[in-house]
């Protein structure tokens, strides 16, 4: 039954059956004759599942979701990651690593506790500690949900509610250590290779306003808008990706901390009314 909705994940994602393969560990033949005697895909508006909601499903893997900058990703883990399906015919998705990474205080200098990839060593590739691999477990209405307890008892974990207006999103964080933890940040990367409105690799198609990072169409009438609580947005024009970038207060030992963000899409002509209207909304619900 797995293998059955991963396959049919990665016919949402369009994936070749040489791609399917890389993914399953199965030959490419195998997995066409597979994808053959599923049924087919149900009918519905493009993006959104039958409830009318955005479609989101966790990342499967088997395919690099970054364009560029591949020697800062090197073996990217699915755990973390969501596709966020565009709701235009033929808009693809963005890929959300959730997180991306997270840091702390080391001894005089900030430590990476958690990192979705191989690039920086982190604490535990220092003393040789594997993480053992992790999905998303799927709830109903399309939540998905994800929990990490670190070897020296941190957790963290995340929270994905697709919407009709919006994606929710919810990241959170447990001191379980007997001291305390400070100079937490982490990183939330939305990478855009997969929509092809929105995969230039340049920092023209960005605009940024406070909280809030928008990428643009090449034509400018379509954009993909994500912003997070107590957060810094940036973005990097070779992966290409954008940032808002929570940044966690100090916790205490068993103290724990929740920060939230949306992401969704505008299609029109008056980028800075929806701006303005979007951060008026995250205002009036006490979201700052």
């Amino acid at each position: 039954m797995e293998l059955r909705y991963w396959l049919e994940n990665m016919r949402q994602h369009r994936y070749s059956s040489q791609e399917a393969a890389a993914a399953t560990g199965l030959s490419s033949a195998a997995v066409r004759r597979l994808l053959e005697a599923l049924p087919a895909s149900p009918a519905g508006e493009p993006g959104r599942d039958a409830g009318g909601r955005i479609r989101v499903l966790p990342y499967p893997g088997g395919r690099h979701p970054r364009i560029g900058f591949l020697d800062g990703a090197i073996e990217p883990q699915r755990d973390t990651k969501v596709s966020v399906f565009c709701p235009w015919e033929d808009g693809g998705y963005v890929v959300i690593d959730l997180p991306e990474a997270l840091w702390r205080d080391g001894a005089g200098k900030p430590e990476l506790m958690y990192l979705a990839h191989t690039h920086i060593p982190t604490v535990w590739d220092r003393s040789n500690t594997a993480l053992e691999p992790l999905d998303w477990v799927r709830q109903t209405e399309g939540v998905l949900e994800s929990r990490r307890r670190l070897p020296d008892g941190v957790e963290f974990g995340a929270r994905v509610v697709p919407g009709k207006e919006f994606i929710a999103l919810e990241l959170w964080l447990k001191n379980g250590r007997s001291t305390g933890l400070s100079g937490l940040r982490s990183q939330v990367c939305v990478m855009l290779k997969g929509a092809p409105d929105f995969n230039a690799q340049t920092l023209d198609n960005k605009v940024e306003k406070g909280l809030l990072i928008a990428t643009g169409s090449a034509d400018s009438s379509r954009w993909v808008l994500t912003l997070w609580q107590r957060a810094r947005s940036w973005g990097n024009k070779r992966v290409p990706c954008m940032h808002s970038d929570p940044v966690f207060p100090d916790l205490a030992p068993g103290q724990e901390a929740r920060l939230r963000g949306r992401l969704w899409f505008y299609q029109g002509d008056d980028l800075e009314g929806e701006l303005e209207r979007r951060l008026g909304e995250w205002k009036a619900a006490g979201e700052e």
